[in-house]
Order: structure tokens, then sequence, then C-alpha cells
């Protein structure tokens, strides 16, 4: 697990180019503490920057920017080569100077080609690729989007943004590229406008859906797509869909119980490749299902010391350490609990713009980088659960948009509306559970499809134009039919299962544990997203992962075989905070100060009555918390950044 960075200086602009790549892998050492590397390649002014944290082959030979033996390509990597001893042997067990899957992924390119070569790859990663003989630059992201990789451009980026990377002729400007946002802020004419649209997305989702990102010229490049630059033209190929694996693989004919013995199968392989590493491995267990099927298959294919590690809070309805600690004792692992409370929020806050140099409105990063940061305590390497609801059908939507549309469809309209205004009025004066209920109905009743009832739970504001005083809005690749299942074709359950994987899971939760982790120079794996895994959960009928109000139904069933049914069963409990008593206590004078009025207005992309209208209502008790936390990330990001340091 590394950082990497770079920039293609086509436009001519970096007079000391090892000075400007040590400033953008300065930025990311965070990511790679234990090795700097840097390398300028003057005929194509093409420079490459990394950082290193060494978990495979922790000797120099492991060290980037590398080159193959012939001295063709030349790579920084980013991530995880789970498979690499076996691609190994299958080339032939060449030579080699080290022991490092960088090296190995070298030597496959070279027999295969690019492209061949990451459809054999099992892992994680982002990486760069300069190929001296064909005069091509190459960046590759890996099938699930676990590895982040952004991509920018210098100089005026207009016509860049409105056409996007895909076909755009750099002319004189330069192609950039990072693990994260801030290592492109050393480049030379580099603009960090903040795209309107981009910000209400994030209003919306609490992430910038990719491909955008809050600035109007740098991307994310999609997961399972490379990107080529062959004289000057970019060119982005898509490799690996979730999309055609689901449209193009044969349905499964076989029985529940067949599935769940492959399902074992593949997980404890995956868990197993994910085990090996030359540093200490341990866990994060929440005691939710995702987690501990995790390490209940770490247990299995691993006879030595497990570790695991939780977060505990005070609040009882947040606090996961009584089940996961039941769970850990009953698999027998070594468990460290740490007890996360508001002065731990109260201390962390100010640093969240910096970890999440983009707008990002997942508060429970909070505690993501509190477990994170006890993890890195004892291990190097943590396998996470992450990726489980959007694999095996988890989320509660999956099981309550359904029903919630067949019993509305029955219900005439102007009902269901007027139930709605009701439920708007009533809200305010209930209970905080009540009135939260009522709070979410309300809106879904006036929604007048199922596809609009699961769209609507995925947003945290529903109308960001309310806030803003500039609020256009791109679409978005959920609502984009290249990307989405066919609605006639699939199940709902399914359709809404793969748009969470391709947006969700990868703008929000993978985002989440990669900057909580890298921070503290933690690796964290997913052994959920090996992708031979996620095409086997893509090629079974949907019943099987959800039907008759049962979620993950394949999960717990491969699970009870390690655990009781008392350690199973019960509601989905997601990772959270109790962030509206925080906003109300502790984090108060930190929330005031970020939405004053006068800073509001000065800042001039808010409507500050809305938006203390809002706060003040998080005051009053309504469960609107997550809604103002959206605004206070964009605060404080924009405090950090705007002055582009």
């Amino acid at each position: 697990m590394c950082g990497i960075a770079g920039i293609l200086d086509r436009a001519g602009t970096l007079a000391e180019p090892e000075v400007t790549l040590r400033a953008m892998a300065a930025a990311i050492a965070h990511r790679g503490p234990d090795d700097e590397g840097i390398a300028w390649l003057a005929e194509p002014r093409l420079g490459l920057a990394f950082r290193r944290l060494a978990i495979q082959d922790c000797s120099p030979a492991g060290h980037q920017p590398m080159t193959s033996r012939s001295g063709r390509f030349t790579t920084a990597f980013n991530g995880e080569i789970y498979n690499f001893r076996e691609l190994h042997a299958e080339l032939g067990s060449p030579p080699m100077r080290g022991g490092s899957d960088t090296e190995v992924l070298l030597e496959l390119i070279e027999r295969v080609g690019v492209r061949a070569a990451v459809d054999r790859l099992v892992g994680m990663f982002a990486f760069a690729l300069w190929d001296r003989d064909e005069r091509e630059f190459t960046l590759v992201r890996d099938r699930l989007g676990v590895k982040p990789l952004y991509v920018g451009v210098t100089g005026d980026g207009d016509a860049a943004a409105a056409t996007g990377l895909d076909g755009l002729d750099l002319g004189d400007r330069s192609l950039v590229f990072a693990s994260e946002l801030k290592a492109l802020r050393p480049v030379p004419a580099m603009r960090f406008d903040v795209d309107p649209a981009a910000l209400s997305l994030f209003l919306r989702y609490a992430y910038v859906p990719g491909p955008w990102t809050i600035h109007p010229t740098v991307w994310k490049l999609p997961p399972g797509h490379l990107l080529r630059v062959r004289q000057g033209r970019c060119a982005i190929e898509r490799y690996w869909s979730s999309k055609a694996i689901v449209e193009g693989r044969p349905a499964f004919t076989g029985t529940f119980d067949e599935a769940a013995v492959e399902t074992r199968r593949l997980l404890e392989e995956s868990v197993r490749l994910r085990m090996i590493a030359d540093v200490p491995v341990g866990a994060f267990l929440s005691g939710g299902i995702d987690s501990s099927a995790v390490v209940a298959a770490m247990r299995a294919v691993a006879p030595g010391r497990v570790r695991a590690f939780t977060i505990s809070m005070d609040d009882s309805r947040y606090d996961e350490a009584t089940r996961a600690s039941a769970v850990a004792k009953h698999l027998g692992v070594d468990h460290t609990i740490l007890r996360f409370t508001a002065d731990d929020a109260l201390r962390l806050v100010p640093a969240l713009p910096t970890m999440w140099d983009e707008p990002f409105g997942d508060s429970s990063q909070l505690a993501t980088h509190l477990v994170a940061r006890l993890a890195r305590s004892e291990v190097t390497v943590a396998l996470s659960g992450d990726g489980g609801d959007e694999v095996f059908g988890g989320y509660e939507r999956y099981r309550r948009v359904p029903g919630l549309w067949r019993t509305m469809r029955r219900l005439p309209v102007a009902l269901r509306h007027g139930a709605a205004g009701l439920f708007d009025l009533l809200a305010p004066a209930l209970t905080s559970l009540a009135g939260e209920r009522a709070h979410k109905l309300a809106p879904l009743l006036r929604e007048g499809s199922a596809w609009r009832l699961y769209e609507r739970l995925t947003e945290i504001i529903d109308a960001p134009g309310e806030l803003l005083l500039d609020a256009p809005e791109r679409p978005i690749p959920l609502r984009d039919p290249a990307w989405l299942l066919a609605g006639e074709a699939q199940s709902l359950e399914r359709r809404m299962m793969q748009a969470d994987l391709i947006s969700y899971l990868v703008d929000d939760i993978l985002v989440k544990v990669d900057r909580a982790s890298m921070a503290v120079g933690l690796e964290a794996r997913e052994p959920l997203l090996d992708h031979r895994l996620v095409e086997f959960t893509l090629g079974l009928p949907t019943s099987m992962l959800v039907a008759g109000g049962e979620t993950k139904r394949l999960l717990r069933r491969v699970l009870a075989d390690s655990l009781p049914p008392e350690l199973i069963g019960g509601p989905k409990r997601g990772f959270a905070i109790p962030l509206g008593s925080w906003l109300r206590g502790p984090l108060r004078p930190w929330a005031e100060e970020l939405l004053d009025e006068r800073r509001l207005r000065a800042g001039g992309r808010f409507r500050p009555e809305a938006v203390r209208g809002l706060w003040n209502a998080v005051l009053g008790g309504r469960p609107l918390e997550h809604r103002i936390w959206n605004v206070l990330m964009f605060q404080a990001w924009e405090a950090r950044w705007s002055s582009g340091s």
C-alpha cells in the first residue's frame, strides 16, 4: 500500500521537476512513511512520485518507481496484487531482484501487455505505467475502486471540464494524477476552483459521485477503467463492469446450500490471500455480519493469533462493543476495544478536511479513523468487512423499498400526499425516534415510482438548491443506462444493489476507509470485494440474497457454521455516531463558527437564512443533523483549502 503521484508535463511548466515531484510526494507522505521515490523521465517529460508503506518485500528491492528488467516499462504502483506468487509461477518463475508484487506486475506486462495483464490480477490497485517503446502512458484503477486515483489537467481547463477526459486532446496542457487531491496542489498552473454542480451533488449525497470531483478540471478515474495517453490524446477504456457480469453470466442453477458452500470457499480463499504480508495483520470487528464473516474466515485459514479491533460508545444505540466482544469470544480471537467519546470527536474534527481533501460528509469517518488508529498501534494491515452490504444485499432499503412501494401503489395519490403533509406537521412535535421516522416517511409518500423511493433513501438533502445560491447539477451514473442495469430484465433489489456498488460503495465507503486508514499508515484490505467473489454473487438469483424480509441470506447461512444464531440474527446496525446530540453539545461552538451568518454571506455559496434555519431546527431537536453536517463539512473544507495551502 502506498501513495502515487505524477505529471505528464506536456506544458513544459516544470522548471525544477524534482522539486515539484517531491512536494507532491510530501503531501501524501502519510500513505507511505517507509520510503520515497522520485523518477524524472526527461524525454517524455514524465515525472513519477511514490511513497511506500512496506507490506510485501520490505527490502530496498521493493523501491519504486520501478523499471522492468528490459527497461521498457516504468511504473508507480499503489495497492496489492494478492496472487503475485501464482502469477510468478505461471510466468516460469523468472529470476527477480526482490519479492515484490510490483516486479511481478512488470514482468507480466512485458509478456502479455497491460490490458491482458490487468485481467489476470487479483487485488486492489491504482498504477501509472510508461511504455518506452510505444511512447504510451497508462493509468489503471482496480475493478471495484478500492484504491483511489485522481486525474486532472493544468491551465485553462474550461474545455476539458465540459468534455471530460475521454477523447481530450491535451494540447499544451499537462496531465496530473495522484492517490489524493492534495498531492496535485504543488503542480504549477493547476486550478482548484469549486464546481457548483459538484457542490450540489455533495450536499445531496454527502460525497461527490465519480467521475467528478469538487474541482471542475480534476476527475476520478472510474473503477475497472484505464486511461491511455498517446501523442497527447486521452482515451478511457473499460476493462471490467458489474453490469456486464450480471447481464452476461449464465444464471446460477444450483441450490441455496450449494451457493453457500461456494461462497465459503471463495471467502476463505480471499481472506487467505489478504493475510499474506511481511508485517502484522489484524481485522476491524463491529460484531455485524460482514466483519464477523471475515474474522471467522481468518480463524479458519490462519492457525495462529488473530487480532480484532472495535470502537465502543457510551450511547447504547451506537455501541458495537458488546456484540463484537461476544463474537470475538466465541471465535477465540484477541480483541481490543477503544471507547469513543464526544471529546475525541472534538479533538479530531479540525483534522477532517486535511484527511478528506475533498468535501466528505459521512460522519462515521470519525469512528473509522479512530478504530484505524487503534489497529495501527498493533498491526500494519487490517481486514475489513466493507462491501458486504452491496455484494450480499445488506441495506435495509433492499428489504423496505419493494414492500413500501407495493403498499403505496394501492393508495390514491391524493391520500399519499395528504398523509405526507400530516407527517410533516407532526414530526417536530413527536419524540426523537418517532419524529425521525415521520420525517423520513413524509417525502417517500410523495414519490411516484419504486426507483425514486430508492433514490430518495440514498439522498441526504433532496433539494440542495434550497440552501445554495447556485445549484446546477450534473447527471450521475446512477441514471445513466450505460452503467445501470436495465429495469425490465432485473429485479428491483438487484438494480439497487448494483447502483450502490458503482457509486455509494466507491465514493463513500471506500473513500472513508482509505483516508481513515492511510492517515495513520494502516493498510485496509477488503476480502468481500475480491472480484471473483463479487462475480459469483452477481450471478445468483436475488432471492438467495434478499427475500421474505431477510437481508444477507447467503452470508448469514455461511456464518451459521461459525457462530450461534443469537450472534447472527437481528436488524442491521449501521456504523454511526450520536451526531445530533454531539452537535447540540460539545461540537456546537465549532459548528456555530462555521455557520455564522456573516461568514456564510461572505462565502457567497449558501443562502444564509436557509442554512441558519436548518441549524436552528437541529438545535431544536429535529433529526436533520446529517443535512447540516454536509454544510459543516464543506465549510470546514473550504476554510482549509481556499488559500491553496
